[in-house]
C-alpha cells in the first residue's frame, strides 16, 4: 500500500490520561487518536471533518520522568446571567509524568495532509504548549500488507475485537468544533507502549514498516466524522 509518511519529533510529550483531573498527572505511552487528529487540525489550520479517513501512527520515547509543574486554579462566581471565571487565581505545584526524546511517524493515503505538514499553519505541539515539534521527513513509502501481525507497538489499537495486551483506557477518537467541546467515538484502546515485545494478533490487518531496521506492523484506523 502507498502512503505518505510523515516523520515528527520533540524534545518532551505529555498525554493526560482522559478522567484525571487533579493530583498526580500520568501520561500515556501514546498518543491517542484526538492527539495526531489534532496535530493534523493545527498544520492544516482549521478543523478537518475526516470523511472516510484512513491513519496509522506510530510512537517511540527514550525515557520517562516526572517534573514539577505550577498550575493556576481559577476560580469561579455565580450570578443572575450565569456562572463565569472570576479575576482571582490560586497557584497550585503538582507532579506531571513527561516523556523525552520522542518520535512519532503518521501513515495517510491523502496528499492533503502531506501538503499541510510541508507547511503548517499554526505550530505543532505534542501535550502541552511546551511540547514543541519538529517535522524531520516527508516521504512517499509503501507499506507491505501483513495478515498477522507479529509485532504491534507503539500505538492504540480498539480493544474490542482484537483484544490486544496492553493499558486498556476509555479514549476519545475526536472532538466536536463547538463550545464546550464533546467527545467522539470514545470506546476502550489497547495503549501498547513501543517497549512492548512480540504483541501479535491473528484476526487484526495491519502493514508492515521498517523503522532503525525492525519492522513494525501498523494498524490502520478507520475513521468518519462527517454528518
Amino acid at each position: 500500500m502507498k502512503v505518505y509518511r510523515i516523520e515528527l519529533s520533540s524534545w518532551t510529550a505529555s498525554f493526560r490520561y482522559p478522567n484525571l483531573i487533579s493530583g498526580f498527572q500520568p501520561t500515556l505511552d501514546v498518543p491517542p487518536i484526538s492527539t495526531v487528529l489534532g496535530l493534523i487540525n493545527a498544520a492544516a489550520g482549521h478543523y478537518v471533518e475526516y470523511s472516510g479517513f484512513n491513519i496509522g501512527y506510530y510512537f517511540e520515547y527514550g525515557a520517562k520522568a516526572i517534573d514539577l509543574e505550577t498550575i493556576y486554579q481559577i476560580e469561579l462566581k455565580t450570578t443572575k446571567a450565569g456562572i463565569y471565571p472570576s479575576n482571582s487565581t490560586k497557584p497550585n505545584v503538582i507532579n506531571r509524568e513527561f516523556l523525552y526524546d520522542c518520535r512519532l511517524y503518521i501513515y495517510v493515503q491523502d496528499k492533503k495532509i502531506k501538503e499541510y505538514f510541508q507547511k503548517p499553519y499554526y505550530p505543532l505541539v505534542l501535550g502541552r504548549s511546551g511540547d514543541l515539534v519538529t517535522i524531520d521527513a516527508i516521504e512517499d513509502i509503501e507499506l507491505t500488507e501483513n495478515n498477522s501481525p507479529k509485532n504491534i507497538k507503539g500505538q492504540v489499537v480498539p480493544f474490542a475485537n482484537h483484544f490486544l495486551p496492553g493499558e486498556i483506557q476509555a479514549l476519545p477518537k475526536y472532538f466536536t468544533n463547538t463550545i464546550p467541546r464533546k467527545n467522539i467515538g470514545t470506546e476502550p484502546f489497547s495503549v501498547i507502549s513501543h517497549l512492548s515485545k512480540n504483541i501479535s494478533s491473528a484476526n487484526i490487518k495491519a502493514y508492515t514498516d521498517v523503522i532503525d531496521e525492525e519492522g513494525i506492523d501498523i494498524y490502520f484506523h478507520q475513521l468518519n466524522f462527517s454528518n
